[in-house]
């Protein structure tokens, strides 16, 4: 029978979704097909949770629901942005009905999770639910309805180098006068870390677990270890070079660094030198970022990378190149990548920047 069907196909997606999923599958009372899409959709999402770093799970399975407390509205829109750039099987990009599927899906599960759910003496998981902010799409609104939610929370074009800018020569005449002398010891540096992001894509934990040794100059590339240990090596965008040198000027004897030191980004902590933590990148550049007016995180900058390559490139394999990615259903698509194309989308996003 057709429902057999759909319920083997159901308990194999349950297999690959966390125990909270099972029992938002036994709590609603969806059609068998219905479930069975929204099953799939949600497995979907929790795919690019981990392939896009915002959760460090490495299954979906270890996806916590303190995971999707803290999603913002715009983490759901770079979703959304996601799919609009997604092919389906047919090799067409997803539909804004395909989309509002997916839309749909997770606004079942954050309501089981919010609302429904009776788990912790009658309390629900949770009760922030980021998918009341989410409307659904039509034909009419899709471009621009993703367009311009994305391109507010990203630095592209000119906007990165006023950011820079503003860090250099406005930041210290509007911060705390106690604020400025760790900011005269530490402006380089963290020019520098942002200036690397941007122009690589890297992640904030890549870029704070990357060594001196990890960053070929003569060649515009750094070594980075990506999630799950794999090894990889990424250009870096042209104009990124010239604030990445001016800190390695100054480091070893801003830090006080010795060879033991091989952290590329460093700090002072008591006394002691050490490696900048992730934590203190994320601080760090919300703190500059909110001064700015235009507060993100250092996921924003990595998307501000992507969004610049394929506005130029429209290749979605060169930009999961760059940004380390691989796909649970594409990853043989990422072997032949040819590296110098990668190199000549960097060049034209420091030569043309876009306007904005």
């Amino acid at each position: 029978m057709e429902s057999d069907k759909y319920l083997s196909l159901i308990q194999q997606e349950l297999t690959r979704l966390p125990d909270y999923v099972n029992e938002y599958y036994l709590g609603t009372n969806h059609a068998v097909t219905t479930t069975y899409q929204y099953l799939t959709e949600i497995r979907r999402f929790f795919d690019w949770l981990r392939i896009s770093g915002i959760s460090e799970a490495k299954s979906n399975t270890e996806i916590q629901t303190d995971e999707l407390a803290k999603l913002r509205r715009n983490d759901i829109m770079l979703y959304i942005d996601h799919l609009g750039h997604t092919t389906n099987a047919q090799g067409h990009l997803n539909s804004p009905t395909s989309i509002n599927r997916s839309i749909n899906a997770l606004r079942s599960l954050f309501k089981y999770l919010t609302v429904t759910a009776d788990v912790n003496d009658g309390e629900p998981y949770f009760y922030r639910n980021v998918m009341l902010k989410i409307d659904s799409l039509n034909d009419t609104k899709t471009l621009n309805y993703r367009a311009h939610t994305l391109a507010s929370h990203m630095y592209r074009g000119e906007m990165k180098f006023d950011f820079i800018d503003f860090i250099s020569n406005q930041y210290p005449q509007m911060c705390d006068k106690r604020a400025l002398p760790a900011y005269k010891i530490n402006k380089e540096r963290d020019i520098a870390i942002i200036t690397l992001i941007l122009g690589t894509g890297v992640r904030v934990s890549e870029a704070a677990n990357v060594n001196l040794a990890d960053l070929n100059l003569k060649q515009n590339l750094l070594d980075v270890v990506r999630k799950g240990g794999q090894k990889d090596s990424v250009p870096i965008a042209p104009w990124a070079m010239q604030y990445i040198k001016a800190y390695l000027e100054i480091r070893a004897k801003r830090y006080h660094a010795l060879k033991k030191d091989t952290a590329l980004f460093l700090t002072v902590y008591h006394g002691e030198t050490r490696r900048m933590t992730a934590n203190a990148i994320e601080k760090m550049v919300k703190k500059y970022s909110t001064a700015f007016g235009h507060p993100l995180t250092p996921h924003k900058l990595r998307h501000t990378l992507a969004s610049e390559m394929y506005n130029i490139t429209k290749d979605q394999v060169l930009v999961a190149q760059q940004l380390g990615q691989k796909g649970t259903s594409a990853t043989d698509l990422y072997t032949h990548v040819d590296q110098r194309k990668q190199r000549e989308a960097l060049d034209e996003i420091s030569n043309h920047p876009e306007k904005e």
